[in-house]
């Protein structure tokens, strides 16, 4: 297994070519639509010195055509360009988008225990945000998050932090330095009805100062938020006071900058909720009162809405994070993706570490797959059963142009078109030839020489149709089938 963040460019943009412009050949995969898969085969992408996707050719025939072609076209000379291209068995994908991460727990992926949400967060969540006051420890977290995240081809992220301002602020110089775009966030947590006594805001005024502050520090090391951008974030309502919530929203309005939280993750938080605001009508109405529920607002989980809530979230135009591992892995229930899509409501991706165990969204969007047929078993036969279930192109939408929506950033990322940014991964998938037998690591020699060409636990026998390619790789694949990585034209992971 190798881990690597890419030797640093000769040039910002991460392209050692003279004009810093790039050719991609090859195939090329994304979602067209949310139901459709779109295979631009023998085509090629050239990709300038700002990381912008500057011209696609996919209809001239052949990849040297097509390079020509779009040479041509651009005014590029050839000399001028770094070329990658595809080999056999390989395709670029849009990176993958998580919108829900907690960076500051991916230490404890995979303990979970047989806890659920509110005694997990006291038994093993709080105490290990609030050990990362510490920065050395902070860096070595949240350098391992990153690297493993870019490693399985996630090119944004959404993270929570912690409530420490120099740790948050060094997850966001991390994230820029490793190449990875991300929103960061310094969770806002000041109710002493809830949060312990060794890890909260000591007040509402505090916690908006603090966060006040970690906006600031990015500012100054990302001016126009190009790669990292913070993103306002009360941790979910119990534990923010009326004041607290209130005043980020005021600096929302202000900032216009994006929200995070959770809502309706689990049955005795919903119950807590209420008992803390007995005035409100529903959970999602203590957002709304408090000036939360917005457009550019990201609700983690929404597993247990009501049709009033769903009404309420579709209405101010709010996005859900869809995090099936960690709904599953701390019983917390089953959200209803179709549903919600119904409702008119956006939905992306969510590994939620650690409450989720993998850091992988190609394995989030499986377990969305198998989620939702989980929810068509206790739908009975019929057409509504059927429909409830996920499809592989729905689910890959998800990962990406999905995720793209709920960060606010589809018009730049999530699709290979002109004017989007070139946040993209080179997949390779196994391929096994006739007669080949599979002996040790990589590709082996057999008595007859044919090869098996390692692909992870993804093997082609060549005779699948690419709808079929996606499948496997969809329910197979896993990190060694991630080969490249870029974030902005960069090359930020490369799997030696």
């Amino acid at each position: 297994m190798v881990l690597s963040s890419a030797a640093r460019p000769s040039r910002p943009n991460g392209s050692n070519g003279p004009n810093g412009n790039q050719l991609f050949l090859g195939t090329f995969v994304h979602s067209k639509t949310r139901e459709e898969l779109e295979f631009l085969h023998d085509a090629a992408v050239a990709v300038d010195g700002r990381g912008q996707i500057a011209g696609i050719d996919a209809a001239s025939g052949g990849v040297e055509a097509a390079k020509e072609k779009l040479l041509r076209r651009l005014g590029w000379g050839e000399g001028e360009v770094d070329v990658h291209a595809c080999e056999p068995g390989q395709f670029f994908f849009p990176g993958f988008i998580d919108t829900h991460l907690h960076a500051s727990q991916y230490p404890n992926v995979g303990i979970f225990g047989k806890t659920t949400l509110l005694g997990w967060l006291e038994r093993y969540t709080f105490p290990l945000e609030a050990s990362l006051k510490d920065l050395a420890k902070a860096r070595q977290v949240y350098t391992a998050c990153v690297r493993r995240t870019l490693a399985h081809g996630t090119t944004t992220a959404a993270y929570y932090a912690t409530i420490d301002v120099a740790a948050t602020n060094l997850l966001a110089d991390l994230c820029l330095a490793l190449g990875q775009r991300a929103f960061i966030g310094r969770v806002c947590m000041d109710s002493a009805e809830l949060c312990p006594d060794y890890y909260r805001d000591e007040s509402p005024e505090e916690s908006l100062r603090a966060t006040l502050e970690t906006i600031a520090h990015i500012k100054h090391i990302d001016p126009k938020y190009e790669i990292v951008s913070p993103i306002l974030t009360p941790r979910f309502a119990p534990s923010c006071s009326g004041e607290s919530m209130r005043g980020l929203a005021e600096i929302h309005r202000q900032q216009d900058l994006p929200l995070q939280t959770h809502i309706s993750e689990n049955a005795g938080e919903i119950q807590l909720v209420a008992d803390l605001f007995p005035e409100a009508g529903s959970y999602a109405d203590v957002y709304d009162s408090h000036g939360l529920l917005t457009a550019k607002t990201i609700l983690a989980h929404a597993i247990h809405l009501t049709e009033e809530e769903a009404r309420l979230i579709a209405t101010r135009r709010s996005k859900v994070a869809h995090c099936p591992c960690s709904n599953s892995a701390i019983t917390s229930g089953e959200a209803r993706v179709r549903w919600l899509w119904d409702k008119g409501i956006d939905v992306g991706l969510g590994t939620d570490m650690s409450g989720g165990y993998s850091p992988s969204i190609l394995d989030a969007a499986r377990q969305a797959a198998l989620v939702s047929r989980h929810v068509a078993m206790r739908l009975g036969e019929g057409e509504a059963r059927e429909r409830s279930k996920l499809t592989v192109e729905e689910v890959l939408y998800l990962a990406t142009r999905g995720g793209a929506r709920v960060v606010g950033l589809e018009y730049s990322i999530g699709g290979f078109e002109v004017g989007m940014q070139w946040d993209a991964q080179l997949v390779g998938l196994g391929s096994v030839e006739e007669g080949s037998t599979r002996e040790g690591e990589g590709a082996q020699e057999t008595a007859a020489g044919d090869r098996f060409e390692d692909g992870g636990n993804v093997d082609v026998f060549g005779w699948e149709t690419w709808d079929e390619r996606m499948a496997k790789w969809l329910f197979s694949g896993d990190d060694r089938n991630t080969k490249k990585v870029w974030v902005k034209g960069r090359l930020v992971h490369s799997r030696a």
